[in-house]
């Protein structure tokens, strides 16, 4: 089965920046990396799991959530099957747990998603 490992996470004071990177595994010959689109999801304490952002198997469908949107940049490398995410510009409420998933196709809905990984913390404050 695919499996998904989160690094990056921590500590940040607003306006600062941290990229998290996800390494992907577990794909076959048949079942490749760059078949399937890729996302991050947040979730703060008391609120349900959001999408971040999401870029389909192409790359030619990239999608932000507003609030993030001039701030973050999501991108993928097919060759060693990584995803990251870059995070400029830091805000408190951006606070949360952070996940890289995969699927067939981007969805706000976090049922379409059969791999994810453990989640990474990251914190904005001073």
């Amino acid at each position: 089965q695919l499996q998904l490992v989160e690094s990056g996470g921590g500590l940040v004071q607003p306006g600062g920046s941290l990229r998290l990177s996800c390494a992907a595994s577990g794909f076959t010959f048949r079942n490749t990396f760059r078949n399937y689109a890729i996302a991050w999801f947040r979730q703060a304490p008391g609120k349900e799991r959001e999408g971040v952002s999401c870029m389909n198997a192409s790359g030619f469908i990239i999608i932000y959530k507003h609030s993030v949107k001039d701030r973050f940049l999501i991108s993928r490398d097919n060759a060693k099957s990584t995803m990251a995410l870059q995070m400029n510009s830091l805000k408190p409420e951006d606070t949360a747990n952070y996940y890289c998933a995969v699927a067939l196709d981007c969805s706000q809905h976090v049922g379409n998603y059969p791999s994810w990984g453990q989640g990474i913390q990251v914190t904005v404050s001073s």
